[in-house]
């Protein structure tokens, strides 16, 4: 009974120096609360250009290069900065700057169907966006830096 009774007193001993050390028997691991790495919203895409008939899904790819723009302008596009620019105008609307076209230019009538796309995240949204132009003039034609690639 004198040994029960030492062993349990030892348990208690050692029970109270690992409460008062902060080491308790609970384990309970305390984590990190959750915390955003940025603050501003994803803004990340893939743009395309290519050649064939009138849809993306039927289009041969030629060029694809990468655009983000948040927190900097990075991206394989080579004009970041610009292309983001044009963007943020434009409020992630892809559709006002594939319809905007300089001025003045005179391109012919030939039916060779250009297809640029913009898929991914846009100001933390995903989108989808596809445009044909009839010809590569008219591509050019637009006002945007864009799918200048």
């Amino acid at each position: 009974m004198r040994k029960t009774t030492r062993a349990i007193g030892g348990l208690g001993a050692a029970l109270a120096m690992s409460a008062a050390l902060g080491l308790g028997a609970s384990g309970t691991a305390h984590a990190e609360p959750a915390t955003p790495k940025s603050l501003y919203p994803p803004s990340a895409l893939v743009l395309t250009v290519g050649y064939g008939p009138d849809d993306a899904s039927s289009v041969a790819v030629q060029r694809a290069v990468t655009l983000s723009c948040q927190p900097t302008p990075t991206g394989t596009h080579p004009a970041p900065a610009r292309a983001c620019a044009e963007l943020r105008a434009v409020n992630g609307e892809f559709s006002t700057l594939t319809e905007a076209t300089e001025s003045g230019r005179m391109c012919t009538k030939e039916w060779r169907p250009v297809t640029v796309t913009a898929e991914g995240i846009w100001d933390g949204q995903r989108v989808s966006y596809e445009h044909t132009f009839a010809n590569n003039c008219l591509k050019n034609a637009a006002v945007t830096q864009l799918y200048e690639f």
